[in-house]
């Protein structure tokens, strides 16, 4: 479908080829209005008209199903610069743009835990929610993954999820921009260290993984093998001099009486 700028999708007709079919067949319009109204090129719709495109497509009636009347038509007939409308569908209000997460492949599915580890590592900016509109996830495994309560936890390592396919570059950049600007506007400046992680692409994927702690001496980050200073202390030489090695104490009064009574007897 040849679609003009700034038009959206929802503006043309269903089934556009084939109901440009019926207008060809059915109507004085020209080529330009037929190709206005459904989205075609011009020349396309010279084509259907010479027998050369559609072949065989059956016309598909726009009045029969409530996408034009019968007076714009005639209006259009009348006036070769007018441009046909289409008939305003109330069922169709709200169609245009879907809110929610974005579909992610089943091939991709399993890297989305690494991608929401490095967003939360390198972008703790973000919110749950713009996360998990780039990425496709729920709130709920963000929220393990940033208590790190994961059940795989220990085995998955943070990944740029544009190298993986899951969002673009300039999606992931409007994300943090609108972040940064927002916590700009509460008053919470970003720190430096929150700045230090804010790393391009290639940077991400050029850093070396952090290494991890087995869970089973979890909580042993501060133990260490060395004694204590009072040790230290304890295993420091004594200085000792010759005077203090050969000075014996001074024998007292009553030792000096009790040798003169054994040399007496």
């Amino acid at each position: 479908m040849y679609l003009q700028k700034g038009v959206p999708h929802m503006a043309y007709p269903i089934m556009a080829k084939a109901t440009a079919v019926w207008l060809v067949d059915n109507t004085t319009l020209s080529f330009k209005q037929i190709a206005d109204f459904c989205g075609l090129h011009e020349l396309e719709v010279q084509g259907i008209a010479d027998g050369e495109v559609a072949a065989g497509i059956k016309g598909f009636d726009p009045i029969a199903n409530s996408q034009l009347d019968q007076e714009e038509i005639d209006r259009g007939e009348k006036d070769v610069a007018y441009k046909l409308k289409l008939k305003h569908n109330p069922a169709a209000a709200g169609e245009e743009k879907r809110r929610g997460p974005r579909y992610t492949p089943l091939s991709k599915r399993q890297d989305r835990p690494a991608a929401i580890l490095w967003l939360v590592k390198f972008h703790p900016e973000l919110t749950d929610a713009q996360i998990s509109k780039l990425v496709g996830t729920t709130k709920p495994t963000i929220q393990t993954i940033r208590e790190r309560t994961h059940w795989n936890i220990n085995n998955i390592q943070p990944i740029d999820p544009v190298a993986l396919g899951l969002c673009k570059q300039v999606e992931l950049d409007e994300a943090v921009r609108k972040a940064a600007a927002k916590k700009s506007k509460e008053g919470a400046l970003m720190s430096d260290e929150e700045r230090r992680r804010l790393v391009s692409t290639e940077q991400s994927l050029g850093m070396e993984s952090e290494p991890k702690i087995p869970s089973s001496i979890s909580g042993l980050e501060t133990f260490t093998l060395g004694g204590s200073d009072d040790d230290e202390e304890e295993k420091k030489p004594r200085h000792v001099d010759a005077d203090t090695l050969f000075n014996l104490p001074e024998s007292s009064d009553d030792d000096e009486d009790d040798d003169e009574d054994e040399n007496g007897r």
